[in-house]
């Protein structure tokens, strides 16, 4: 298995070397090898004896997690030199365009930190419930101008980060790249549509996934069918008009739920 290429679909074993404790709920955890990959593009997480779950990489060596489940509570309650299996990176990413604004909720950023990192972002518009659930604040305010909103008015402007945008010239900037909680995706996207501006922004887009590899079809999205993990997880945000999002989703067993 040491041998594998980190490209193969079989697991890679990596080893977690540092943990960091973002907030209650979220932790990166940072591996003992780096991965080739594009902003925005996933990896296939397996916990031994547990699962195996998406996850974005949020750096070329690590990826932040949200305890919400079983296999997510699991990879947070790893040690350092706790072993876990790496498939990918897989999917597209965001395309790096300098002068972009991002938008992001809560653990929504980790796809678009390396964005940031790279420089591509010059403004930033994240949201939360709480000033709490603010991630990697410090980093942010270095590589672009920071605007936030929280729910309970602890951090920033209090309401949503929606609000933010009407405050923005949104067309003065070259791509809008956004990720988060599907329905600050909707009003995102319903804002950008009334705006015109689907054309230059791009949506990194969260689906429940069984294999990653484009054959179990458990992550297609109505009514085009096309796959959150080969076709996406990023979609230039015209081709997603008319779609699900916002609407429902589909559940492990293909059953859709509404929103």
């Amino acid at each position: 298995m040491w041998g594998v290429h980190m490209n193969s679909d079989l697991p890679f074993v990596v080893t977690i070397k540092k943990i960091e404790r973002e907030s209650e709920t979220v932790s990166t955890l940072f591996f003992n090898k780096k991965f080739q990959f594009s902003p925005g593009q996933f990896v296939m997480v397996w916990v031994p004896g547990v699962d195996e779950v998406p996850m974005a990489l949020s750096s070329d060596d690590s990826i932040t997690v949200q305890n919400v489940g079983i296999a997510t509570k699991a990879l947070t309650s790893l040690n350092e030199g706790s072993k876990i299996g790496i498939r990918g990176p897989y999917g597209n990413g965001f395309s790096k365009i300098h002068n972009s604004l991002g938008i992001a909720g809560g653990v929504g950023i980790a796809p678009i930190l390396p964005l940031l990192a790279g420089g591509y972002v010059k403004t930033f518009l994240y949201g939360a419930r709480t000033s709490e659930e603010i991630l990697f604040y410090n980093q942010i305010t270095s590589m672009a101008e920071l605007q936030v909103a929280t729910d309970d008015g602890t951090m920033g402007h209090k309401g949503l980060v929606l609000e933010l945008m009407n405050a923005v010239k949104l067309d003065e900037y070259d791509l809008i790249v956004v990720c988060g909680p599907e329905r600050m995706v909707a009003a995102v996207f319903s804002l950008l549509e009334s705006n015109q501006l689907l054309e230059k922004s791009e949506f990194s887009l969260h689906r429940y996934m069984k294999c990653g590899l484009g054959i179990c079809g458990s992550c297609c999205i109505d009514p085009s069918g096309v796959r959150i993990c080969k076709e996406g997880p990023v979609f230039r945000g015209d081709f997603l008009t008319g779609s699900e999002i916002g609407h429902h989703y589909r559940d492990a067993s293909g059953r859709s739920i509404l929103l």
